[in-house]
């Protein structure tokens, strides 16, 4: 079953009187249970078409349906709530609130999208998250108290707290050190070999080549697509011969499409 599907999508900026075509008529599906990468250069579109079909930005025109439903027209209110309960999001730049712990930044979600009564549930589930991320033990650190690997796994915990049905992730690796980013790209594999549907925005070969399927856009349109499959490994052990033969892969066939 397809978990997103996107067809003749457009997104149309107004400047100066002059219209910027940044989509145009972008179409490609997300099975249920793949991580997807969306590459390209700089200005080409990538963040754009993540925010518009999440619903973060209000596409022109098209049509986007996730897990069989259409999300382009609803209202802002239904958006909101429907982003809340549905998907996850992981930013580069990690929009936690300074004012809260760790832990409160975690669990804020969950208790926005649960109210009062689901309060204890979401603790646990929570706790468990954190336990899973290997980041217990920084729950009651404030935000700058903590390392950058560290808080983007406590994002990873924040997207996760609803039980989304698709991540979104824009640049999760962006703004860390070459072996955070590998830690981080690991979990995100680990949590697409147990079903969760991802699909990211990247410029780091590395990251992409992670990834059971890549798409390449240039100037607001798809112009290739690269099928890996998913990683082997158990339990989040993959191995290195096939992360470094798909690296191999990933970057002679960006090479062809002009990276």
């Amino acid at each position: 079953m397809a978990a997103l599907e996107v067809k003749d999508l457009c997104k149309t900026y107004v400047v100066n009187k002059r219209q910027i075509n940044i989509l145009k008529n972008v179409s490609f599906t997300i099975e249920e249970g793949e991580m997807v990468a969306v590459m390209g250069p700089s200005g080409s579109g990538k963040s754009t078409l993540l925010y518009s079909v999440s619903g973060m930005d209000k596409a022109t025109a098209g049509s986007v349906k996730l897990c069989g439903t259409e999300i382009t027209d609803m209202s802002e209110k239904e958006m909101a709530d429907y982003r809340l309960s549905k998907m996850g999001f992981i930013f580069q730049q990690m929009n936690m609130l300074k004012n809260l712990t760790v832990y409160d930044n975690i669990i804020l979600p969950g208790y926005e999208a649960n109210g009062k009564n689901g309060r204890e549930k979401i603790d646990e589930k929570a706790k468990e998250l954190m336990h899973k991320m290997e980041i217990s033990e920084i729950g009651d650190n404030d935000i700058t108290e903590v390392s950058g690997g560290q808080l983007q796994r406590a994002c990873i915990c924040r997207s996760l707290i609803n039980s989304p049905e698709i991540l979104f992730a824009d640049e999760p690796t962006g703004a860390l050190n070459q072996s955070s980013s590998e830690e981080v790209m690991r979990i995100l594999a680990k949590l697409n070999g147990e079903g969760m549907t991802i699909m990211l925005v990247t410029h780091d070969m590395k990251s992409a080549a992670k990834c059971s399927r890549i798409l390449y856009i240039v100037d607001g349109n798809i112009k290739g697509e690269l099928s890996l499959g998913k990683l082997s490994g158990d339990n989040g052990n993959f191995s290195e011969s096939d992360i470094r033969g798909r690296e191999r892969k990933v970057s002679s066939w960006l090479e062809e499409m002009g990276w």
